[in-house]
């Protein structure tokens, strides 16, 4: 008896179009070829990271989704979106650099007349399915078309809270360049992204972009999408220079010591973006804690507190944690305010310019229940602690 078919239709059924397409050809040459792909896999700087949950999935199902820890993991009301227009990003900074939080780790950079996006993320799921998986907890501040031209888009990896299907396929029929680590652009090609609009990057690698030069960094992370995860794309955190502004967006990443290398080589910067939500004692290798992301902040800097503006990001959009939601924002700023570093802390489509940056706001507590005792004193009182944590 002949074997059973599966129908091509229904083939594609089982994997959807986001889950992308493995790297292949020419470009799987490439990573064979890249010092960072070693046994059939990328490797982490520091050593083997762990990428999934320590202990059992049980113990990590009945953590995530207990029913008296789970309801503050999420705002109690509407979160506050700045009102952004197309005219007011329209108009030039006026000390050259200007960044605009869109929510998790999407970030628009306006550096010396050129504009980056990195990690687009405009769709509703951070999933390869529309109707399951984490949902936004905020809308997009303003529509991808109103954003206005952009010269490149930067991705620091490819899973769905950072390469998004919808948003890639709308920038697709733009004329953007698209900066990637190593074999993401398979799916950047599987999508309608031109291979003459690609940079794919290895480490240490650099791109120029117009005015500006483009360098893939090491990070502690891990990549996928499908069911299969082949580790056969790379992972990155990127540095992004003009001739008067230097910027880093971490992409997603655990602490590891590399961070004093890249600041030597491509820092200081006038600002960092840095990962520092959805992390859990489950994943300690892959994401990092508000103090760690403080620590590489400084790491890239030099050690010097006062040397630019760090963002936090990759917080407040999704829950992808057992953290509660406003638990980053909360230790962040006594966090940067002990270590003696600027912190932004604008609402999710506000812009700001890293040489003026407002005092910390914390509006997230506009939108979420008050602890026990109610919300400590901010800024803390001259007198007392400032370390304590209390969210």
């Amino acid at each position: 008896m002949a074997g059973f078919r599966l129908p091509s239709s229904g083939l594609r059924a089982l994997r959807p179009e986001a889950f992308g397409v493995d790297p292949s050809g020419e470009r799987m040459a490439r990573i064979r070829r890249s010092p960072n792909f070693r046994n059939g896999v990328f490797q982490n700087p520091g050593g083997v990271a762990r990428t999934r949950p320590s202990g059992s999935m049980l113990e990590f199902a009945k953590v995530f989704f207990d029913k008296d820890t789970r309801p503050h993991r999420v705002p109690k009301g509407t979160v506050p979106v700045h009102p952004t227009t197309y005219a007011d990003l329209a108009k030039p900074p006026v000390g050259g650099l200007r960044l605009t939080w869109m929510g998790h780790s999407s970030i628009l950079a306006e550096i010396d007349g050129h504009r980056v996006l990195f990690d687009p993320v405009w769709g509703e799921r951070c999933s390869p399915f529309p109707f399951a998986g984490p949902k936004r907890l905020h809308p997009v501040p303003l529509p991808l078309e109103a954003l206005g031209p952009v010269d490149v888009v930067v991705i620091s990896h490819d899973h769905y809270d950072h390469l998004d299907l919808p948003t890639i396929k709308a920038l697709a029929g733009t004329d953007t360049v698209f900066a990637v680590p190593l074999g993401v652009g398979a799916h950047l090609e599987h999508w309608g992204v031109s291979a003459d609009r690609l940079r794919e990057l290895d480490w240490h690698e650099t791109t120029k972009v117009g005015g500006l030069t483009l360098t893939a960094t090491p990070a502690r992370h891990f990549c996928g999408r499908g069911l299969r995860n082949t580790q056969h794309t790379l992972w990155a955190s990127w540095a992004v220079a003009s001739d008067e502004h230097r910027i880093y967006h971490s992409g997603d990443t655990g602490y590891f010591e590399g961070f004093k290398d890249i600041g030597a080589d491509h820092g200081p910067f006038d600002a960092t973006m840095i990962q520092v939500g959805a992390y859990s004692d489950f994943w300690p290798d892959i994401h990092m804690t508000p103090d760690e992301g403080v620590r590489a902040h400084l790491d890239l800097q030099g050690g010097d507190p006062a040397a630019g503006v760090m963002l936090p990001i990759h917080w407040g959009t999704f829950n992808l944690a057992p953290h509660p939601w406003t638990e980053p924002g909360e230790w962040m700023m006594r966090a940067t305010h002990k270590a003696g570093v600027t912190m932004a802390a604008p609402r999710c489509g506000e812009p700001f310019e890293p040489a003026s940056v407002p005092p910390v706001t914390p509006w997230w507590r506009e939108v979420a229940e008050a602890p026990a005792g109610g919300w400590p004193a901010w800024p803390p009182v001259a007198s007392g602690p400032d370390s304590a944590m209390v969210v």
